[in-house]
């Protein structure tokens, strides 16, 4: 049941901005990946989302200051999403695009289970076997990767896991921190975080790790991985602010359909059988465990105007 406050419709429209504004996170990351370092595209990626993200907050009411208590998981929260943006950006470096982004909406499961082994949430049979059908559906993908790409094939699995950190992180900090310092002080600590890397990492030899000066195009892609994973999660976090995570979370799978037509239409990529089979299921099983959370919430939420939990989230431009 929705809040009497809820606003739907404006909602779903922020949803459906968000799916075509985030496959662009996607495409700039692989096009700089052709010159660049998968944690110095990170890092870069950060930079400019903050560098974007601190005025917004200076421009607004929202308090700047940080709780002592939430240190602690805002820079796990970096540190994850700084985790999670690498292995995407090494997977996407090998990998075609829908390739990588298909394994990473594995992610809801992850969570779910992650939910499962640390805090002991509930999860039935049903929900299981779901998570097991979706991951089934994710080695669909993987395994010809793993022949024509090798280890890097499992990269986007990597980074979903770090994406479920950085949800499960998220929602311990989302009752007590604004959403826009938040994104503002997670841009800035992964920056913090992520520059010693780059700088102990020159001359190693570990070439997703080593950085270089971007030249030519390479500016343009950076710049524009910034601004579309600022623009995409305000779009997010007001659609959310709007409508329970429950009833929009559905509509976060559309992402998929705009990134196939995005490799497709710029990098003349096109998804093998085996991949549209495997993007099938982890979405009919994604959308399964929506269904199956939803329910949860409504079964366990008192009577009267409270919100619902939020279910195993999308994978959002975080």
């Amino acid at each position: 049941m929705d809040r009497p406050t809820d606003r739907i419709l404006p909602a779903v429209a922020l949803t459906v901005a968000f799916c075509a504004v985030a496959p662009f996170i996607d495409l700039f990351s692989k096009l700089a990946g052709q010159t660049l370092s998968a944690a110095q595209i990170a890092v870069a990626r950060y930079l400019v989302q903050g560098a974007l993200m601190y005025p917004l907050v200076a421009a607004t009411t929202c308090d700047w200051r940080v709780p002592g208590r939430l240190t602690g998981l805002l820079v796990l929260r970096a540190a994850s999403a700084l985790a999670f943006t690498g292995f995407l950006v090494a997977g996407l470096a090998v990998m075609p695009l829908a390739d990588a982004v298909a394994i990473v909406y594995v992610e809801p499961f992850i969570l779910m289970l992650l939910a499962w082994l640390l805090f002991g949430e509930r999860v039935g049979p049903r929900r299981l076997a779901a998570a097991g059908v979706g991951l089934a559906g994710a080695m669909l993908v993987v395994r010809p990767g793993l022949g024509m790409f090798g280890a890097a094939a499992l990269y986007p699995l990597a980074a979903a896991f770090f994406f479920a950190v950085y949800v499960l992180s998220t929602r311990a900090l989302g009752a007590a921190m604004h959403p826009v310092p938040m994104q503002a002080h997670t841009a800035g600590i992964a920056v913090v975080l992520g520059l010693p890397v780059l700088v102990l990492a020159q001359g190693s030899g570990i070439g997703a790790l080593e950085s270089a000066w971007p030249e030519g195009r390479a500016w343009l892609w950076l710049a524009g991985l910034g601004v579309a994973a600022t623009i995409s999660h305000l779009f997010m976090t007001w659609a959310l602010r709007l409508a329970p995570s429950a009833t929009l979370a559905p509509l976060f799978y559309l992402e998929l359909p705009v990134t196939v037509a995005l490799g497709y239409l710029v990098l003349d990529e096109f998804p093998r059988p085996l991949t549209w089979a495997g993007i099938a299921v982890i979405a009919g099983s994604g959308l399964y465990v929506i269904h199956r959370e939803r329910l949860a919430a409504l079964a366990a939420r008192p009577r009267g105007p409270a919100p619902p939990a939020p279910p195993a989230g999308p994978r959002p431009a975080g």
